[in-house]
């Protein structure tokens, strides 16, 4: 796909994701015009001032809550990414409509408006939390997907297309261990929950870049999932601090010893490529299930998980993102 005659949008687009995918858009795709769309001013104004400032480049002060800014917005707009997310499992957990409200409702606001405004390509970001989920983060982002994937019926013979991208942690991004690690280094001791835990891990830049590739392969409807490694975290305390002491805390409430990207039930529906895996959804009229013969379908029972995952991280893998983290700014970067 050619980005340089096209206008993209990113709702919270002064996120971590956001903020990258449009230094990402800004260096190497050029897109006509790149839309910032995000709540709070500061974070926009900040962004102005740290170097985000090109002809291409539009401040756009709105929340995906109020659907009549949303259209406004996405006037004349051909690609939308959903960004915008509560995404703090604590603050989710303790303000359930407020997670409700933006993650859910804000979902289907950024639906309709894509839909009145003809856009024509929208992806939304979506979580391994998603899959069985335990806490309401998790089961948000899961009814955000469903929003998704079934809105390409409401498309009724436009070119507007809906697809989702899931994946696990990001290094560094807000709610993310890695930041805590490094904070906690300076202390000499490191607090975990469970010993046990296993988690999925990629870059902020892999994340921005596999968003922008599914964009270009999507047909609408599909749930991609990366091929990414997992991680222990004991093994990422011990490469960020492998003197210090580590104190057990117990795992707390909502989250999981080990996360699923895609569950034993949606593998029947899912093909494996080279990079990825497309979970396809139900037969449905509007899906013409394209994907069916570009992969190699799932084994009957496939399950992947952060620990049943064949690329694992090793201590001098993470030793070598940890301290790319740190070369770019650390929790600077991602705030």
């Amino acid at each position: 796909m050619n980005w340089t005659d096209k206008s993209v949008l990113v709702t919270g687009g002064t996120g971590s994701f956001g903020k990258k995918f449009i230094q990402v858009m800004l260096g190497e795709f050029h897109p006509a015009k790149l839309i910032v769309f995000s709540r709070d001013e500061l974070k926009q104004h900040e962004m102005r001032v740290t170097g985000f400032e090109h002809p291409t480049l539009r401040y756009f002060i709105g929340d995906v809550r109020d659907p009549e800014r949303l259209r406004r917005a996405m006037h004349g707009v051909d690609i939308v990414i959903h960004a915008a997310a509560l995404k703090q499992v604590p603050a989710c957990e303790y303000n359930p409509m407020e997670a409700i409200k933006t993650n859910i409702l804000g979902s289907s606001n950024v639906i309709e408006a894509a839909l009145d405004a003809g856009v024509k390509k929208v992806v939304a970001l979506s979580t391994d939390k998603a899959v069985n989920p335990i806490n309401l983060y998790g089961t948000t982002k899961l009814a955000a997907e469903k929003l998704f994937v079934q809105s390409n019926a409401y498309a009724a013979g436009t070119e507007t297309r809906f697809s989702c991208v899931r994946y696990g942690n990001v290094v560094g991004s807000r709610g993310s261990v890695l930041p805590i690690f490094i904070q906690q280094r300076k202390n000499g001791k490191l607090t975990i929950t469970d010993p046990r835990m296993t988690r999925f891990w990629l870059t902020l830049e892999k994340g921005v870049r596999f968003v922008i590739h599914c964009t270009d392969l999507m047909h609408g409807g599909e749930v991609f999932v990366p091929k990414i490694p997992s991680t222990r975290i004991l093994d990422l305390a011990k490469a960020i601090a492998p003197q210090a002491e580590i104190e057990i805390i117990g795992i707390r409430p909502g989250e999981k010893l080990h996360e699923v990207l895609i569950h034993e039930d949606e593998a029947r529906m899912a093909v494996e490529l080279e990079e990825l895996f497309v979970i396809q959804p139900t037969i449905e009229l509007w899906f013409g299930r394209e994907w069916q013969d570009q992969g190699v379908p799932l084994r009957d029972g496939f399950r992947y998980a952060s620990d049943n995952n064949p690329d694992w991280m090793t201590v001098e893998q993470i030793d070598h993102m940890v301290k790319e983290f740190e070369k770019e700014g650390g929790w600077e970067s991602v705030t």
